[in-house]
């Protein structure tokens, strides 16, 4: 290794940790099989550094198990330049094919000679669950596969009893997101990505002529793309394989449809998957649904099938970071594999990395065709997990309104309000809350321009339709200010007072937060603040205490990705150039370290890591000796507030000092480029999800009170509600006073952090790394009380 040591490691928690998983004498074979997905790529890159950073040998595998099977110049040992570069690619750079000859036994006869003769016997597989289940089926043959080789001359005893037994590790890549037991499988969000821009490119074109369009987007077998891709577009309706739609659909979509365009929407848009079937599992297509509104309906109607568009492109930051996780995890879980170790597959659940049995996971993806193909849809989709399940019922509420006369009224009015800087997203989440408070019988009520416009009066009723076609503007449509409540508590009194408000939905950063707990504490002197107040974090800093991730931090995280891409491109055309790029975040260091490590930066500054001039010293040393490499370029990131002397300046200036006739410097501030943009996928659908999950707790703590004419006057009436490890958590603010540190504006814990020694292993410098549990495999799928916090 001739890594520098980072110097914020302890000498003895670095050599332990090294002891503790040394793969020493160890080969790791890694390959790509089944359909290509984005962020393979960032796969195979952390696990060719991780398993030459614990001293392994790491084997590309060439085409799949088609190159296992063909040995010879398809099974190549990779070094840590090998993988430079790739991390922005789409697809996979060491190739994927089907094979059909690794489904015979001779075929893994002389895929299994081929990995003896390197002394591999330790497989990492990224591909879908027909990959996966290659790879078990290999795995449970092998010491029988190594036998009949001796049997034949082909290898000698020696080596069967050295390499008797094979550890097989799995990632799941592949862009339908079908597999269970994970909640993201790399390549999913990129999909997204892509089927958003489309649908964000057809709206204005479809308004433009008042048309119909019929998307048709993949998953053959699995609805997710189209229900997640529905949901982040606010489309009409949709065709899902596992939900296939109520006889008589014919007429309920037409007359949805009409209703739409008498409500002044200029367009619809219909998602199709393309394996979408009706109850009698035949087959729906793009083209039948274009004739019947044609015939039935008149409208001008275009179909526009997506096809391979969605496998392709560069990958999203969340794909690189999950794919980049897992990587690293897998190596761990190889290193940790005994001969007694089943194959497993690391995966996501909420944001924590586990890993899973593997047969159980791909039994039970094969158990939803299976309840497909016998007609038993409601258990496909509860069999698809939770985060599905949910997904669906979040969109039948949100697309499909109840005439008036059914919806029961409960005379309470809701007020909904943005606070702090614009996120992306806000208005998803804006959206998903009127709807929702709608349709369980509130008055909803917008109030514009923040705190100020509150005291302003500045409110206003909100209907079903005013917030038609929200999900996918950025900013904040309502308009928010970053003033907090302190100084108009009379006036935001009296225009609660005037409008009835009932309870109260804050979307916002760590403004909102401040101003909730403003509120709360002027609950004594104003009775009109003892409704449920709650508040769903937005902001790009993600510094919310109470929540894992907030609203606008991903697609921020996306600009800074795609920023860096296109700087690293331009050094690496110049050559020995070091770039110092300054991201957004007030003090906190999420944007700077996620970015870090989605754009393969070598270094980023954060103020949760407190840093000197040694420290400054032995990053440019590091820079010095990776331009002797190939790769003759450096990223650096710094976070805006992560030091008050040691400014993007200074920086810049030190290495370009330091640096001279090594390489040069250059710098990059990206301001408020940060905020805007139109929101991501997963920024809508979170958005979307999450406050409509908020309206929910209002109704419900509304409909203690009714009859009882009830004041709210305990803690947990005022609640952030946030992600946290798996679940969804309503946390009221008085606990989670304890938690922030109020002079920066972050939370005292931040999760994060616990990746940081991932973006340094994967820069080349020695670290220790918190390695979960040795053999540790989680049953898939256990149902606890708790809500899920898949997204």
């Amino acid at each position: 290794m001739d890594g520098l040591d980072s110097p914020q490691t302890p000498k003895g928690s670095l050599r332990k940790f090294l002891e503790q998983l040394s793969g020493a004498g160890k080969a790791i074979g890694v390959l790509t099989s089944g359909g290509d997905a984005q962020g393979m790529n960032a796969a195979v890159r952390a696990v060719v550094r991780m398993g030459i950073y614990v001293g392994a040998k790491v084997y590309f595998i060439y085409e799949g198990y088609q190159g296992m099977v063909d040995g010879g110049s398809n099974i190549v040992e990779a070094d840590w330049e090998s993988v430079s570069s790739i991390l922005q690619v789409g697809g996979t750079i060491i190739g994927s094919a089907r094979c059909q000859d690794f489904r015979t036994r001779e075929g893994r006869l002389k895929a299994a000679c081929n990995l003896v003769q390197l002394g591999i016997t330790s497989l990492c597989v990224i591909g879908g669950d027909g990959s996966l289940t290659g790879a078990h089926i290999f795995q449970t043959e092998w010491s029988g596969l190594l036998e009949e080789l001796a049997r034949d001359g082909k290898i000698s005893t020696e080596q069967v009893q050295k390499h008797g037994h094979l550890n097989v590790v799995g990632m799941v890549g592949s862009i339908d997101n079908d597999f269970c037991g994970t909640d993201m499988t790399i390549g999913t969000d990129s999909a997204l990505h892509r089927i958003i821009e489309v649908v964000d490119a057809i709206m204005t074109t479809a308004q433009s002529h008042q048309r119909t369009f019929v998307l048709e987007v993949m998953g053959r077998h699995c609805g997710y793309l189209a229900l997640v891709s529905a949901l982040a577009c606010g489309a009409d309706w949709v065709f899902l394989p596992e939900s296939p739609p109520e006889e008589g659909w014919q007429e309920n979509m037409c007359i949805k449809l009409s209703e739409n365009r008498a409500r002044k929407k200029r367009l619809n848009i219909i998602i199709v998957a393309e394996g979408a079937i009706d109850t009698q599992n035949k087959p729906i297509t793009s083209e039948q649904i274009k004739e019947l509104v044609v015939t039935q309906l008149g409208y001008d109607t275009r179909v526009t099938i997506l096809g391979h568009v969605q496998r392709g492109g560069t990958p999203s930051a969340f794909d690189r970071i999950l794919a980049s996780r897992m990587g690293v995890e897998a190596v761990v879980a190889l290193l940790q594999a005994t001969p007694e170790t089943p194959a497993c597959v690391v995966s996501l659940s909420g944001n924590q990395a586990v890993r899973l049995p593997l047969m159980e996971c791909v039994q039970m993806t094969q158990e939803v065709q299976k309840a497909m193909d016998e007609r038993r849809f409601k258990d496909a989709v509860r069999l698809r997990g939770r985060s599905f399940e949910n997904n669906l019922n979040t969109y039948k509420r949100l697309a499909i309104k109840l005439p008036d006369s059914e919806i029961p009224k409960s005379n309470c009015n809701v007020g909904v309000v943005n606070v702090g800087a614009p996120a992306a997203g806000m208005n998803a989440a804006v959206r998903a809350a009127v709807r929702v408070g709608i349709s369980e019988g509130h008055k909803m009520f917008a109030v514009y321009d923040g705190f100020e416009g509150f005291a302003k009066g500045q409110i206003k009723e909100i209907g079903w339709g005013d917030v038609g076609g929200w999900t996918g503007q950025g900013g904040s449509i309502l308009g928010t200010k970053r003033t907090l409540p302190g100084k108009y508590l009379e006036d935001i009194a009296a225009q609660m007072r005037t409008h009835g408000i009932s309870a109260l939905l804050i979307i916002g950063g760590f403004e909102a937060y401040l101003g909730l707990l403003e509120l709360s504490a002027a609950r004594q002197k104003h009775e009109e603040f003892c409704v449920p107040m709650v508040m769903v974090p937005a902001t790009v800093s993600n510094n919310v205490p109470g929540s894992d991730f907030s609203i606008g931090a991903d697609t921020a995280l996306n600009t800074i990705t795609d920023t860096c891409d296109r700087i690293k491109q331009s050094a690496s055309g110049t050559k020995r150039r070091v770039f110092i790029i300054e991201t957004m975040g007030g003090f906190c260091g999420y944007l700077a370290n996620m970015g870090g490590l989605a754009a393969g930066a070598d270094a980023a500054y954060i103020f949760e890591e407190p840093f000197d001039i040694r420290d400054l010293q032995s990053n440019v040393e590091h820079l010095t000796e990776k331009m002797k490499t190939s790769i003759q370029r450096g990223l650096v990131l710094r976070n805006e507030s992560c030091s008050e002397n040691y400014t993007t300046d200074f920086i810049y200036q030190l290495y370009s000092e330091e640096g001279k006739g090594v390489f040069d410097c250059r710098k990059n501030v990206l301001g408020h480029m940060q905020q805007g943009g139109a929101p991501s996928p997963f920024d809508r659908n979170f958005g979307t999800k999450i406050s409509a999950r908020a309206m929910q707790w209002i109704s419900s703590k509304l409909k203690e009170s009714v009859g009882k004419g009830k004041k709210f006057l305990s803690e947990d009436s005022v609640c952030v509600l946030g992600i946290s490890k798996r679940t969804l958590l309503f946390q009221p603010v008085a606990e989670l006073k304890k938690e922030t540190d109020f002079e920066h504006r972050i939370p005292k814990e931040q999760w994060w952090l616990k990746l940081r020694p991932l973006m340094k292993i994967l820069a080349k410098y020695k670290v220790s790394f918190e390695v979960s549990d040795a053999s540790q495999l989680e049953p898939v799928q256990p149902r606890g009380p708790e809500e899920p916090a898949a997204i």
